[in-house]
């Protein structure tokens, strides 16, 4: 088995960001090569200061918040910096919604464009959400 995890995030639903959150925060912290693009609709969540949450989309995000679990953007967060995870944007979903780099998180890498990201993940594990 690979040493590599890809995670292609494109969703804006709590369950999914959420349960790709924790599959990178998980395999950054356990030794493996963890990358990450963020595109689409998860893209927003990742802007500096965003206060939208993200919609549940059935029982399980509602319990989610109701027992407080650990917001997706903070287990992004510690894959980064904890277990050194690379986490890129998406160089598209950036150019259409008018964002520099300086608007998003400070934990995530230089733009990425999903060729490149495709061509880096040929080997190793890929989840998708």
């Amino acid at each position: 088995m690979s040493n590599k995890v890809n995670v292609l995030v494109y969703s804006g639903n709590r369950e999914q960001l959420q349960m790709a959150s924790m599959i990178a925060s998980v395999s950054a912290v356990s030794g493996s090569e963890v990358t990450v693009f963020l595109s689409m609709n998860a893209l927003k969540y990742f802007i500096k200061d965003n206060s939208e949450n993200a919609p549940v989309e059935g029982s399980m995000g509602t319990l989610m918040e109701e027992k407080n679990a650990p917001a997706f953007t903070d287990l992004f967060e510690s894959a980064a910096t904890l277990g050194d995870a690379k986490i890129f944007p998406c160089s598209m979903a950036m150019d259409i919604m008018g964002l520099g780099k300086d608007d998003l998180e400070n934990y995530l890498e230089e733009p990425l464009g999903l060729t490149a990201f495709l061509s880096d993940a040929e080997e190793g594990q890929m989840y998708s959400f």
